[in-house]
C-alpha cells in the first residue's frame, strides 16, 4: 500500500510505533513507567465473567473528583509523557470524562480510552473523544460470534453493539485497538477471532491472558501448555498481519519470540520476517542478544484505581500508596513493593533462574493471584531454564 493511499489512522500508527521503539530502548523504569492505566470509575452496566474490577452499576462516592483527577494528571506529567490509558469500569459513565481527557492531552500525555461497549458510545460521544485530542480507542471483543461474546460479557446484544462501535471508531477518524481476554471460554476460537480482527481496520490486537482476580476464577485460565501454543500461533500470525499484536499478563510471549527468531538465524536466516511486538512489551535494541526492556507489573507499568490507590497493575491489586496522601511519582519510584518488582534478581523459582527474566520476568499478577506472592514463579509458563 502506498503512502498516498494508506489510511491516516494507519499512517499515524506507524509514526507512533517508531517513536515508541526509541522510548522503550532509552526508558529507565526505575524513574518512570512507560504506561499508566487509570481506572476512572468502577461503574459499569456489564457483569463480565473476567472483570478484575468487579464493576458495579453505580459510581462509588469515593472516586477521585474532577479537581483531584486534574491534579493527578499534573502528577502523571511529572514522569514525562507516559502512555495514559483511561479505563474503568466504564469511563463513559463519568460526565467529566471529556474534561479529563482534554486536560491530559493538553498536558502532553499520549492518551487513549477504553470504554465499555454500551449504548453510551455513539458517533457523537466518539467525536467528542476525538475533539479532546485522544488518538486511540480500544474496544473489547471476546468472541467471534454473539453467542460467545455475549455470554462472556453477561449482556445480550453486546456483540452487535461492539461491532457498531468498531465501525464508528474508524468512521470518526480514531485509531482502533481491539482487546480480547484469552480464557478457557474462547481459546479454541482465536483463529476465528483473528479473522474478525483482520476485517476491522485495527492498528493493534491486544490479548489479555486471564488472571484469576476479581470475578475471574482459577478454572477460567488456560493451561500452561495452551499458553505456549497460543504464543507460537501469535508469532506466526504476527508475521503477515496488518496489525500489531500485544500480549498483556503474558510476558513469556517475548521469550517465545526470541527463541523463534534465534532458531530462524540458521540456514533460513533473514528469510523469516520478524513480527512487531507493540505496546507494553519490548522491541529489539540492536539484535537478538540485547533486547530493550520488558514492561511488567510495577516495572514500567502502574495502575491507579478509581479511589487513587496506586498498584503495580490492575491485575495485581495491592496498593503501595494513595495519591490523596502521597505523590504518584514518589509511590512509583520509592514504594517497597514497586522497588522489589523492579529487581529481577528477587524473583523466585523458575522465573528467578531464567535467562529471560529481564525481558520477561513472568506475570507478577498471575504469580500473586495463584500464590499470594508477587515474586513467585509464573505458573502459566512451561519453560524450564537450562541447568536446573
Amino acid at each position: 500500500m502506498s503512502g498516498a493511499s494508506m489510511p491516516e489512522a494507519a499512517r499515524r500508527a506507524i509514526t507512533e510505533r517508531q517513536a515508541h521503539d526509541g522510548r522503550l530502548i532509552d526508558a529507565n523504569f526505575d524513574l518512570a513507567p512507560f504506561t499508566i492505566a487509570w481506572e476512572l470509575t468502577r461503574a459499569c452496566a456489564f457483569a463480565c465473567k473476567h472483570c478484575r474490577a468487579e464493576a458495579q452499576p453505580k459510581r462509588d462516592p469515593n472516586e477521585l473528583n474532577t479537581e483531584e483527577a486534574l491534579r493527578l494528571v499534573d502528577q502523571i506529567r511529572e514522569f514525562g509523557d507516559p502512555i495514559l490509558v483511561i479505563t474503568g469500569g466504564d469511563p463513559m459513565m463519568r460526565r467529566d470524562l471529556y474534561d479529563i481527557l482534554g486536560y491530559a492531552v493538553q498536558k502532553g500525555l499520549r492518551t487513549s480510552l477504553t470504554p465499555t461497549t454500551t449504548r453510551l458510545v455513539t458517533r457523537e460521544t466518539l467525536a467528542r473523544v476525538k475533539d479532546a485530542g485522544v488518538r486511540r480507542v480500544a474496544v473489547s471483543l471476546d468472541g467471534p460470534t454473539a453467542a460467545v461474546h455475549d455470554a462472556f460479557r453477561g449482556f445480550s446484544g453486546s456483540f452487535e453493539t461492539a461491532q457498531r462501535i468498531i465501525k464508528t471508531v474508524a468512521d470518526v477518524g480514531l485509531s482502533l485497538q481491539i482487546n480480547t481476554t484469552v480464557s478457557r471460554y474462547n481459546v479454541g476460537l482465536l483463529e476465528e477471532m483473528a479473522e474478525v480482527v483482520g476485517r476491522s481496520n485495527v492498528v493493534q490486537w491486544s490479548l489479555f491472558f486471564l488472571v484469576p482476580t476479581g470475578r475471574a476464577n482459577h478454572a477460567d485460565m488456560i493451561s500452561p501448555e495452551e499458553h505456549e501454543q497460543v504464543f507460537n500461533w501469535l508469532y506466526e500470525l504476527g508475521k503477515p498481519a496488518s496489525f500489531d499484536i500485544k500480549s498483556t499478563a503474558a510476558p513469556a510471549y517475548r521469550r517465545v519470540v526470541i527463541q523463534r527468531q534465534r532458531a530462524a538465524e540458521g540456514p533460513s536466516a533473514g528469510k523469516e520476517p520478524a513480527p512487531a511486538l507493540a505496546g507494553a512489551g519490548y522491541r529489539y535494541k540492536d539484535g537478538l542478544g540485547r533486547p530493550a526492556k520488558g514492561v511488567n507489573d510495577g516495572n514500567g507499568f502502574c495502575f491507579i484505581s478509581h479511589k487513587g490507590d496506586v498498584c503495580p497493575s490492575g491485575f495485581l491489586p495491592v496498593s503501595a500508596g494513595n495519591v490523596r496522601d502521597q505523590s504518584l511519582v514518589d509511590i512509583y519510584r520509592n514504594a517497597p513493593l514497586f522497588r522489589s518488582l523492579r529487581d529481577t534478581s528477587a524473583l523466585k523459582g523458575r522465573c528467578g533462574r531464567c535467562e529471560f527474566r529481564d525481558v520477561c520476568g513472568g506475570s507478577r499478577a498471575r504469580a500473586y493471584a495463584t500464590t499470594n506472592d508477587p515474586l513467585a514463579e509464573d505458573p502459566s509458563c512451561v519453560y524450564q531454564p537450562p541447568g536446573h
